[in-house]
């Protein structure tokens, strides 16, 4: 099960579209989704974490913990709005679109996706690319 939570004043306009497509992301790397939590918050909130988790002082987008067993994914994707805005302006992208990497990025990062080398760091995009491609709104 998918779920978001909110620590700043942010809410996904249509959550359950992006549930299915996670959840077909998911499904298309031959993963069991688990229980998977989206919490999006503020650069403060973030570096806080980084900080006192990961021994890291910098801002980041994005920090995942990963407690998948198995083929069976799990865990909790933090997700710094305020940063994400900042590199959609500075990647010259529509902040939509640089949300929905960001979000598939921690599920990949689950499905054993690396990014510490170029070479893993090249995958990453590439299949980054390849599950943005996976979103499709649903019209009534």
């Amino acid at each position: 099960m998918i779920s978001f939570n909110y620590e700043t004043d942010f809410a996904l306009d249509n959550e359950t579209d992006f549930s299915i497509w996670l959840s077909e992301v998911i499904s298309s790397e031959l993963k069991n989704e688990g229980e998977i939590n989206y919490i999006f918050c503020d650069d403060d909130y973030l570096l806080e974490i980084n900080q006192q988790y990961l021994d890291h002082d910098t801002l980041t987008d994005i920090i995942s913990f990963d407690y998948s067993v198995g083929n069976e994914l799990h865990g909790d994707i933090f997700i710094s709005v305020e940063r994400v805005r900042d590199n959609a302006i500075d990647f010259n992208v529509p902040f939509e679109d640089e949300l929905k990497r960001v979000m598939v990025h921690g599920v990949l990062h689950y499905c054993g996706y690396k990014d510490k080398s170029e070479t893993d760091e090249l995958l990453m995009r590439e299949k980054e690319e390849e599950k943005m491609k996976m979103f499709h709104v649903k019209h009534n």
